[in-house]
Formats: structure tokens, sequence, C-alpha cells
């Protein structure tokens, strides 16, 4: 009986990849149940054997929606194994694979890489800054695992971004932050320079930190049972909990096939019977995730703090399919929160159904930050070592904006930031939102530049191309001294107007070689190429694993937590596992 049972869930998941709509003509009422249709196939197939369900599968005309709906209810639907070597991926004909090969239906959003732009043309570049490191430890992961991640699991700016980097820090808290920026020759190309621009928050001490309204809204549905799901996220959360005190507030709402609270608004100090509310959290049920963050918002709102923090922190592994009108529609729900003060951070954990795309967007709309959460050391570094940025906004709506000149700058591209690229005419609209800077947190953003005159350049000549060298249209000194002048416009918390900050780039800032520049610009310089060649490594050449592996080694500095000595560590995976290794993907 038990392997009756595992079997028939099994056929429901193979059902759900090789789904087909019914007609349209067809009665809803006459047509039997999914249970009843593959109970059938179970009857005609030989139990000994069940790749002798494939024909009656691959006929079948079961409907994805009904399917994973009855799926979601399988506690076991996280860890999904073929328990007689039938597998199968989502979207894809039905086929037999390895026994025990685990099921990965992880979703990813598909952004172009950033392509090169001639500055004579298009001599603007405007992005939205970016403070999530999700990508980062979601690649962890898959290596720690004997995987390559996908392609489009990788975000370049958020492998950067998850270092520390020793850039000037303000002094007091009337300044936000602080911008630096630094030139040399591109590592992985010398004919080209790179221009790296790094944004310092100001730190915030913890005991500085102004009273926090949080709601724990945690996804405790079927598919969150395994190991490195609800078990991580309780002991993640209890990290946190850990680090506030009588000032702040904390409420514990959950979902699965319904929402409820379970821990009503309780002051940071009943440690005890916060951590007893999470050890006590068991996985079960469908995921009716519209419903939770509704019910998060409510109560976020109901003990609302005007002069302190109001965050809702959604722990889940992203996996909503009940109860789920749109994704639109639970967008416009975060962004109408957001505008009343009440922010979003997600923490993303497990795999095999993750949904990175959705809780990156949701982060991004929310003004919060995404993290990914593959172990404990990360939920510390999060929700301990870095809570001031986790928590506290000092910056919002922050947007770069780098004009060229061409003069001196014949082509750019940016590296990352594919899905945070704005339109030139967003710079000085207010109403359109960007990225938010938490306490302490540093930002950093690299282009790639070909200067005018220099062998390398990738776009040919064009016959009719404006040759900006008339100096009657132009001040001399500019032809000489500026590669461009970078913009950047933020808001303080609690205004709506943006100020604005800019300065020039000037030419002799350059270095002349990478070896002078600091270790800071080399180390994420090596992070940069190691996330390009993960995503295929269009324009990184002839670099390899050995030369980012180098030049990382040389320029690790100071290594308080190890990150920069397991950053080489997870280099020396990736070289082992390419190019034999082959991830599945949907």
């Amino acid at each position: 009986m038990t392997y009756r049972i595992t079997l028939l869930s099994f056929a429901l998941v193979l059902a759900a990849g090789c789904a087909n709509e019914p007609p349209e003509n067809a009665q809803a009422d006459s047509q039997p149940s999914i249970e009843q249709r593959v109970e059938e196939m179970l009857t005609d197939a030989d139990p000994v054997n069940p790749a002798r369900l494939e024909p009656a599968l691959q006929e079948s005309e079961f409907r994805h929606e009904l399917a994973a709906k009855h799926l979601a209810q399988d506690a076991t639907y996280g860890n999904l194994t073929a328990p007689a070597g039938i597998a199968f991926a989502a979207g894809a004909p039905f086929s037999i694979r390895q026994a025990n090969e685990p099921l990965y239906r992880e979703r990813y959003q598909h952004p172009e890489d950033n392509r090169v732009f001639r500055v004579t043309q298009s001599p603007v570049s405007t992005f939205s800054i970016d403070v999530d490191t999700g990508a980062y430890s979601n690649m962890r992961r898959w290596l720690n695992q004997g995987r390559l991640p996908p392609q489009d699991a990788i975000r370049v700016e958020e492998f950067v971004n998850y270092f520390d980097y020793d850039y000037p820090s303000p002094g007091n808290r009337e300044t936000p932050f602080l911008v630096s920026t630094e030139i040399a020759p591109t590592p992985w190309n010398p004919g080209t320079h790179l221009l790296r621009i790094g944004i310092q928050g100001y730190e915030v001490p913890k005991a500085e930190l102004p009273a926090s309204n949080l709601v724990f809204l945690v996804d405790v549905s079927g598919s969150m049972q395994s190991q490195d799901k609800l078990p991580l996220l309780r002991n993640a959360l209890g990290l946190l909990v850990n680090e506030l005190d009588a000032n702040d507030s904390i409420s514990l709402v959950v979902y699965a096939g319904a929402s409820g609270v379970v821990l009503p608004p309780t002051t940071g100090d009943h440690k005890a019977a916060i951590q007893s509310a999470l050890q006590q959290l068991e996985a079960g049920g469908s995921t009716n995730g519209a419903a939770g963050i509704r019910l998060a918002y409510q109560m976020a709102r109901q003990n609302f703090r005007p002069d302190g923090v109001n965050r809702v922190i959604l722990a889940t592994d992203g996996d909503f399919n009940v109860g789920l009108a749109s994704t639109e529609e639970l967008i416009d729900l975060v962004q109408r929160r957001r505008e009343e003060g009440i922010a979003l951070t997600t923490l993303g954990f497990g795999s095999g159904n993750y949904n990175d795309h959705l809780l990156e967007q949701l982060a991004d709309e929310g003004n919060g930050h995404y993290a990914y959460i593959d172990r404990l050391s990360e939920a510390r570094k999060v929700l301990a070592e870095e809570l001031s940025a986790t928590l506290l906004t000092i910056a919002r709506d922050v947007k770069i904006q780098v004009e060229f000149n061409p003069a001196t700058v014949a082509e750019y591209r940016l590296i990352g930031y594919e899905n945070r690229v704005l339109n030139e005419e967003d710079f000085n609209n207010d109403r359109v939102d960007a990225g938010e800077i938490g306490a302490g947190h540093r930002v950093t953003a690299l282009y790639e530049l070909s200067l005018t005159g220099s062998d390398f350049q990738r776009l040919p000549p064009r016959r009719y191309d404006p040759q900006v060298t008339d100096e009657s249209r132009r001040n001399p000194s500019r032809l000489v001294e500026e590669l461009g002048h970078l913009r950047i416009r933020y808001k303080n918390p609690g205004e709506s107007q943006s100020r604005l900050i800019q300065s020039p780039l000037l030419a002799s800032s350059i270095l002349p070689s990478a070896d002078q520049a600091s270790d800071a610009f080399r180390f994420a310089a090596a992070v940069a190429g190691f996330g390009q060649i993960l995503r295929g490594g269009p324009y990184t050449g002839n670099w390899s694993f050995s030369d980012i592996n180098a030049l990382a080694s040389r320029s690790r500095g100071n290594d308080p937590f190890g990150y920069r000595g397991e950053f080489l560590q997870l280099v020396a995976l990736a070289e082992s596992l390419t190019p034999t290794a082959q991830v599945a993907q949907d």
C-alpha cells in the first residue's frame, strides 16, 4: 500500500509535466477526477515496472494546476525523488532518468546581458542600485551540491555586493553615504579599462537602531519540510530574535493552505516565548502565500511605529500555487504598503522548487533586501552581523547615472544590473522607484570602457559616425580631462523630493596597471569576472578560473570572516565542474 501511494503521488507530478488543456466544450462535472484517472493508469500498468506508465501519461489530459495543487499537500513534495527510476522535467516530455535523482523546477528571470554601447550614440547610462546578495549564496548552494548553477541564476552585481570593501565611510548620519571611484586596466582585457563606482552607507551602531515592528511571515506548506527549509528557517529567525530587545516588537504569521497568527505582537525581551513559537512550526498543506502576506501587512499596520522600523520578513521557498490571482496583484499590494512605510524583506530557502525570481522581485518592489539562506552561517551574516543594513534604510530610491564623454570614451558596458536598468528620463523623475541603501550597506558598480583611440573596440567603425573633435562646440579642457560625469540621486527616509550628488570622472585618475589598483578594486574585478564566466562569458575572452583565483588570491586583503577565502574554494569547485557538469533546468 505504501508503494502504491508513493507511485500515485509521483504519477501526479508526471501528469503536471505533460499536461494539456481539456477541450473547450468539455463539461467539468463529466470528467473523472485526477485521482481516478491516475488510479486507472496504475491498474493497467505493471506495478513492478512503473516505467510502463509512460504511454498513458504521454496521452493524458491532466491539468497542471490541479496536479500541482494536489501535490502541494504532499509533505514529501519538496524533496521528491523517483522511487523506481522515473523522473520528469516540468514542461518537458516524460522521460526516464537515473533512480533517486532529485527533480528541479526552480524559477529564475531571464535577463539578457547588458550590451556594448557606442558613446557617440548612447552616452548616458542610468540604473537603480541593488544591494541584494541572494544570487551569490544560491550559487554557492549549487556548487556545493556538485552542480553548476543555471546561467539565469547568476546576477553579477549580487556577487560583487556580497563582499565588504574598504570604501570611505561617512562620519555622521547627516551624510547617508559617500561615493568613491577607481579606474584601471581590465584584468580580463588589458585593451579596456574598468571603472569602479563604490558607495558606502553610514554604519548605525546596533544600540542606536530605532525600535522595530517586525512581522515574521513564515511558509509552513508541505514543500518546506526538508532540512534546508523550515528547520533552517526556524534557527535563522532565532538568530535575529537574539539581536532584539524590549523596545522591539515581533509578530509571527504562518501560511499554508490557510494563514494565521501564531504569535501576536511580543516585545523582544520575551525571547523564550518567541523562540518557542518558532520551534513549534511544522510543515504541511498547500501554499496560499497571498493570504499570508495580506495578514502579515495587517499585523504590521496594527502595530505601526511612526518613528521606527516597520518591516515584514517573508521566509519561504517562494512556491506560491494556491490563492494567488496574479503576480501583478501581489506586487500591487506590496507597492501600496511600501508607500505606507512598511517594507518587505525576503529570505529564500531550499532547492528543487525554489522561486528566485519572485522573491527577488517582491523585495525590490517592497523597498527591502533579498537574501538566500543556504546555511546557518549565512543567516548569521544577514540577520546578525548585518542587522543594521537589513532593518534600517538610510537612503531611498537611489539611482546612478553616468554620462560618458565621447571625446575620451568610445564604448562602455555596464557589468550586471540587467534587471535594474532605467530610462534616461527616469533619473530626474522622483516618482520612479529605485533601490534602497541600508545602514552600513556598500554598493559597487563596474563599467568596462574602451577609450577613444584604443586598439580594442568591440563595435566596428560606422561609415557616417559623427566624430566629436570639433573644439568649437566643446570646451577643450573637457576633451582632455573628463571621461564622463557621475550623478547619483537619492531620497532621505520620509522625504519625497530627491537630492543630487555629482562629480566628474577625470582621465588623470586612470591607473597605469591593475596591479596598482586597490585590493577592493582587484577583488571586485575577480568576483565580477567569475560571475560573467558562469553566465557564459561573452565578454571575458580567454580569462579562466585559474586567472580569477590568482587575482583574488593577490587581493584577498583583510578577511576576518573568511568569505574571501571561501570564494577561492568556490572558484576551484566551479573549475572542477566545467565543462562536464550539466544543470537540470526548466
